[in-house]
């Protein structure tokens, strides 16, 4: 079969397309015949040495994928062959991610898609939609498992509404009931973050964008969803409302701290989370599982221009173009063609 690997980490150079034998699924797993494979930042960092340098086994690049069961293992009863799954964290502690034409994972990393997801969706749920989903029941008032209904009342921030975290927390937090005001840093943006459901729209680069988002939630944002804290804790203080979460999951590349007003958050009783989808309990990565899986089947998770995220495609072959798409900040999503 078809396999892009990496032996050694470093620049999307390291990536080569070759063969491999054919795995088969042991006790408890299944094999899946991957259609599309999702790329996202977390995918060309490991390849570029975020990581262990040191590979004791070539390493196949990517977490997130969808297609077809066509080998069960034995124990396995909630996947049959044919069934078309979604697969999540192929590649975190494994050598085995979605940027080969099969791959063998545990049976629960596999959630069957509904009738008219399609696979470019699946692919696109994992990393950004697990994380949105941690993120937006990281307050201590929201369900552990996001709902229709769950976050009504609510009021929710998010900072990179043309993200891929952006957009799912965007489409989620709707799904869920809540208000959603995004940020973005152009009309071109704001238009993807119009398409995703967002209710309201703040480009940060004007002047006021506090003033502008205190106008729309004048008791304050209840939670942030949070791209880049070093740059934007002071701003999440000043709008969010008493008792609220910022919940941050990514930073400005290179920065390692921010510098949260304490002061400021303790006369608001305001919780700080910082996340990370890999080392969540297995419980909330199970409850974020199934949330996911409800609001795509229930059709609150679709992607495409239309939607807020546009698609850029790469065949197999070009993985390394793929990788550099998303390092060089691609808007929408990167997805990956296998077969």
């Amino acid at each position: 079969m078809k396999a892009v690997t990496y032996s050694n980490t470093g620049d999307s150079g390291v990536l080569t397309l070759g063969e491999r034998p054919e795995p088969h699924p042991g006790p408890g797993e299944v094999r899946v015949r991957i259609h599309v494979s999702g790329v996202n930042p977390t995918d060309w960092k490991a390849r570029a040495g975020s990581g262990p340098a040191d590979l004791p086994h070539p390493q196949v690049p990517n977490q997130d994928g969808a297609g077809i069961v066509d080998e069960v293992g034995d124990g396995v009863t909630e996947l049959g062959e044919g069934d078309r799954v979604w697969v999540w964290d192929a590649a975190y502690e494994r050598p085995d991610g979605t940027a080969q034409e099969l791959v063998v994972l545990p049976a629960r990393q596999a959630v069957r898609l509904a009738d008219g997801v399609s696979f470019d969706e699946g692919a696109s749920f994992g990393i950004p939609a697990l994380t949105a989903h941690h993120a937006l029941t990281a307050h201590a008032g929201v369900p552990a498992e996001l709902a229709p209904g769950a976050l009504e009342g609510r009021t929710v921030l998010v900072a990179g509404g043309a993200g891929a975290v952006g957009h799912a927390a965007i489409q989620l937090a709707v799904w869920a009931g809540a208000t959603v005001i995004a940020t973005v840093s152009s009309h071109e943006k704001a238009e993807l973050a119009r398409a995703a459901g967002a209710h309201h729209v703040v480009n940060y680069t004007e002047p006021d964008t506090a003033e502008a988002i205190g106008a729309l939630a004048p008791r304050g944002v209840d939670i942030v969803v949070e791209v880049n804290a070093t740059a934007n804790a002071e701003l999440d203080v000043k709008v969010t409302g008493r008792n609220a979460t910022i919940a941050s999951y990514a930073n400005a590349p290179g920065a390692e701290e921010a510098g949260i007003p304490i002061r400021p958050s303790m006369a608001k009783n305001l919780r700080w989370q910082f996340l990370l989808t890999y080392t969540v309990s297995d419980e909330t990565k199970e409850a974020a599982v199934r949330a996911v899986a409800a609001a795509a089947a229930a059709g609150a998770l679709r992607v495409g221009d239309e939607h807020g995220l546009p698609i850029t495609r790469f065949p197999l072959d070009q993985t390394a173009a793929a990788h550099d798409a998303v390092e060089n900040g691609a808007v929408g999503k990167v997805l990956i063609d296998v077969v």
